[in-house]
Formats: structure tokens, sequence, C-alpha cells
């Protein structure tokens, strides 16, 4: 019997970091009036992180890219007017330029309790921020094997999206420093392989009856299958600072997802890579982003980011053309060329000092670039 073709839905997530204006540095207990204001106007489609400095938003399942955008563009200026009525701001980025981690407080709730019970010191470290996209693939064996073959483009993904270059005011050298505080948790990083999705659920069965876990939402990696819907949840994404940035990574997975489907109904699959040599270009994406290269493993040989993009976009034009997002797609072209988060928050830095500012006062400005760019692009 043929295999359905999936629906190819979609939902984001966002997670924005909540600022003072004043100070320009986190709100470490935000007025409970703010939250329940969030709410009201954004009934299930808003809530707290595992920070209290943290919210997070999630859209509807769109049928499109065009809905996502709208709706996600609705998320982040609705927050945006909330947080301005009680004095603060809120700012896609994975990471806060010069708040610490110590400073923080955690949000009372009993999944965040056992979180920081279980983790100690790993969890309160948690103030990361990122970006999740669910795409509909509701044939569970299809899921896994998708999974499987998606894992090789998950550090062309994140190289697109880093904005995490500071540390607690400290110049990492990394463009997504945010990885390297998420892989202090066990069960991050790239999958496994699996044959199956019955493989997938004695590994979940296994686990929990160990007592290791409690569920399978309990597995951070990179790209997985959700617990709670028929979606593959991409993962590894820093939080984009600009809207029309993330609306780019939604649409470069989910053509990514229908060309793999495309390939398995042509008897055909995406060659499948040891987790370790994925790793190996998930750590130049880090390290590099987009200024980097990345090893294209059919060729065995470092290949700079821009020309390995130019490949995908032309392996999805098909998709994307069908999904009607070929704009979106192409909008990473832009992203190349202009710089990511991390790049510009750098250049910001490096000016402000370079035109006399102290440490403090330059990191102050990221904060401003960040507020910002938040809001750019969305109401439109």
């Amino acid at each position: 019997m043929a295999l359905k073709e999936p629906a190819f839905t979609m939902g984001i997530e966002e997670e924005y970091l909540l600022v003072d204006r004043e100070t320009r540095d986190l709100c470490a207990e935000p007025p409970p009036s703010m939250m329940k204001d969030c709410e009201k106007r954004l009934t299930g489609q808003v809530s707290p992180e595992f920070l209290q400095a943290q919210i997070e938003v999630e859209t509807r399942v769109c049928g499109s890219i065009a809905e996502a955008r709208a709706d996600l563009s609705h998320l982040r200026t609705t927050v945006a007017e909330v947080a301005n009525q009680h004095g603060l701001a809120p700012i896609a980025s994975a990471t806060h330029p010069f708040a610490r981690w110590h400073d923080q407080k955690h949000t009372d709730k009993e999944r965040y309790n056992v979180l920081a019970r279980d983790m100690q010191a790993l969890a309160y470290r948690l103030l990361i921020c990122g970006l999740h996209v669910h795409i509909g693939i509701e044939d569970e064996d299809l899921r896994i094997d998708l999974m499987g073959q998606a894992r090789y483009f998950m550090p062309h993904l994140l190289a697109l999206s880093s904005s995490s270059p500071f540390w607690e005011g400290l110049e990492t050298g990394l463009m997504s420093y945010r990885l390297s505080v998420f892989d202090g948790l066990p069960r991050t990083g790239i999958p496994d392989l699996f044959d199956s999705y019955g493989e997938y659920q004695r590994l979940v069965s296994q686990m929990a009856s160990a007592g290791l876990i409690e569920d399978a939402s309990k597995l951070w990696w990179d790209v997985r299958p959700s617990a709670s819907f028929p979606t593959l949840e991409m993962r590894i994404c820093d939080m984009c600072t600009r809207l029309d940035d993330a609306i780019t990574i939604a649409a470069i997975y989910v053509c990514l997802m229908r060309m793999l489907y495309r390939l398995r109904q042509g008897n055909q699959s995406w060659r499948m890579y040891p987790r370790t040599l994925i790793h190996e270009n998930r750590w130049l994406a880090q390290r590099y982003g987009l200024r980097g290269e990345l090893v294209d493993f059919g060729k065995g040989e470092l290949v700079p980011y821009a020309e390995l993009l130019e490949e995908i976009i032309e392996i999805i034009r098909e998709d994307a053309e069908e999904l009607g997002c070929v704009a979106e797609v192409e909008h990473a072209r832009d992203i190349v060329a202009r710089g990511t988060s991390a790049q510009h928050q750098l250049a910001v830095y490096r000016s402000a000092l370079d035109a006399g500012a102290e440490t403090a006062e330059a990191l102050r400005a990221v904060v401003d670039w960040l507020i910002e760019e938040t809001i750019i692009g969305v109401g439109e």
C-alpha cells in the first residue's frame, strides 16, 4: 500500500528574554500581571519558561509558511506591547550579552522544579533561548526515517541561526555559545539512528523503566519525534533575532522534509553518516557560523558555507515551489550576505568600543540593538 503523503503542516516555538528597558539587564522577576496580560491576549499560545526572565510562544498548527509568519508576527507584536507596558522589552537572542545566570530565578512549576532538582546547576545555567520548528508527519515509521536523514542538515540550519556570541559579558569566540550550555544536559546533540518507530519506542521504554526519564520529552536531541504531537521537531537552532530569518529557517526545514520524502517515494534516500562526522560539522557551525566552512561528506572536504547553501536551495527548489515559499527559502542568501545576529551583535559591540565606550556600555548597546531588531518586520 502506498504511503500517504504527510501533511507537512508546521508549528513554530520561540523563546524570548525579558530585559529591563532602563538597565538593559534581564528582569529576574517580571510582575505576575505581565504573564496574565499575555495569556489574556494570546490564549493557549504563550507560557512561562524555566527561568522567569524567559517567555515562550507557539504558533497554531499552520498550513503554510505565510500562515506561520502571520501568526508568529502577531505573537512577537503582542509580547512586545505587553512587555512595554511593564517597562520591559523582549529580545530574540539565544543568550543575553551580559546577564548572569546566578542572578536568575526559576519558575515555580512542578516540571521545572523537577528539572532543577534533577539537573542542579546544569539547569540553572539554562539562560538560553532556541527556535523549535515542528513539521506534521503522521506516519510514525516515516517520521523516524526522515529524522535519521535530516540529521545531516542540522549543522547547516544552526549556522544560519547563530545569535549567541556572548556569555555573561564575555566575547566567547563562538557564534552559538548556547549549544555549549545546553550540551551540559544529558541526552542532547545528534540522535541515534533507528530502523523503525518500534525500535525508538523500545529505547524510550527501556530508559523509562530504568527510571532514567519519565517520558520521551526528556530526550533533548537536535531533532526528535515530538512527545506530544505527530511531528518531527527541529531544536538545534539559536533564537533568530529577526522574524524573517526565523521564517526562512522554518521554510528550509519543511522543504528538506518534503525533499527527503520525495527521495523515499523514488526508493532513494539521503546517505546516512556517523554521528561523529555530523557532530564535527555541528561544532564548525557552532564555532564559526556562516563565516566558516562545513564538510561536504560526499566530497570529503571542507566547503564554504555559502556554496553549501546554494546546493541546498537547488535541491529543495521543487519543494519550495510546491509549498509556496521560494522567497522565504531564498532569503537565506540575504542572511549570508549581511550576517547572522551573532555577527551583528559583535559588530555593534566592537564599534562601540572603537568609539571609546567602556565594556559595560558596549554590551548595553548590543541589548539596544537586539530590542530594535526583535520587532523588525513584525506586524507587516
